[in-house]
């Protein structure tokens, strides 16, 4: 009995000692079968810079009001935007600009004379193809209005290939941006910026926070050409052969195909000289117009007549 004592009592020593000096020891001089995991890849991205982001961040809270009010009544104005963009292959977030010029009112005016929701100066929507005459003015009816916007869009992105110099294009004009972009030396909007005018400096970041407000992350719309390139190839990278391309951030949309020139529908000099303006006139005399929901109520219908005309015929 003494004898089988001891021999356990001496078992138990062995066995403190030798987990004790195990537990001393390196991992690898020991290593425990661990099962082997694939590596976990992130779906790419689109990331804001610094500075925008700091612009995004103070737009949205400073207009947040209007952001709401507008988005409110975006159903129907949305929904017409963006079978035009659709038809034009374009991004659809482009309609957003018609925010930032209009709040998407068809009746909105400037005090230059830029109307509609696209804010089209009377020059730059002849050219385009709309009548602006008193009796019918056509910048207000949404569907036209916006195939105009789409046209002109189009054609500014042949010239600059990059949506945020588009975008600072639309608002002051082609010329600007080419001045911007020799003075400053690059054709990178952060860089360039400086030498935009101020309006148009603005009206590109505020785009920026409007989209950023109502979709919550970026697209190919609020990148520069390089981050475009640098994203579309991030993506290429992340996705296996086969397997549909379904990122956030991007759109089944792209404009125009590698290596592709597309043939622009007007003549951009044409286009130099109208400048169109952001700012819109909300003061409306009741004494001379309609109530301003009812005219966006049938300004609207107009619209919409107009869409589903246009879809018969296609």
């Amino acid at each position: 009995m003494k004898a089988c004592c001891l021999c356990i009592a001496f078992m138990l020593v062995t066995t403190s000692v030798t987990v004790s000096s195990l537990s001393a020891r390196s991992i690898h001089e020991f290593p425990l079968p661990v099962k082997e995991t694939e590596p976990v890849s992130m779906k790419p991205e689109i990331m804001l810079n610094k500075k925008g982001a700091l612009f995004v961040k103070k737009y949205i809270r400073s207009s947040r009001e209007c952001l709401v009010r507008v988005k409110k009544r975006s159903l129907v104005p949305f929904s017409i935007i963006d079978s035009v963009l659709h038809k034009y292959h374009l991004p659809v977030e482009l309609k957003y600009l018609a925010v930032i010029e209009s709040e998407l009112k068809p009746s909105a005016l400037s005090h230059v004379g830029a109307r509609g929701p696209w804010q089209l100066m009377p020059g730059t929507a002849q050219v385009l193809g709309l009548k602006t005459s008193h009796q019918n003015d056509e910048r207000t009816n949404y569907y036209k209005s916006t195939i105009a916007a789409a046209k002109y869009l189009r054609d500014l992105y042949a010239e600059f290939h990059d949506w945020l110099l588009v975008l600072a294009a639309y608002n002051g004009g082609p010329k600007p941006v080419y001045n911007a972009i020799q003075k400053s030396g690059s054709k990178n909007f952060w860089i360039l910026q400086n030498y935009l005018p101020a309006e148009s400096r603005d009206h590109v970041k505020k785009f920026i926070a409007t989209h950023y407000y109502f979709e919550g992350r970026g697209s190919e719309t609020t990148l520069t050409r390089a981050e475009n390139l640098a994203f579309r190839k991030m993506v290429k990278d992340f996705m296996k052969p086969g397997q549909s391309r379904n990122v956030a951030g991007t759109t089944n949309s792209i404009p125009f195909k590698q290596n592709e020139t597309p043939v622009a529908l007007f003549d951009m000099n044409q286009l130099f000289g109208f400048h169109i303006v952001s700012k819109t006139d909300d003061a409306i005399s009741l004494g001379q117009r309609e109530i301003a929901d009812t005219k966006f109520t049938r300004l609207m219908k107009e619209s919409e007549e107009s869409l589903n005309a246009a879809k018969k015929i296609n």
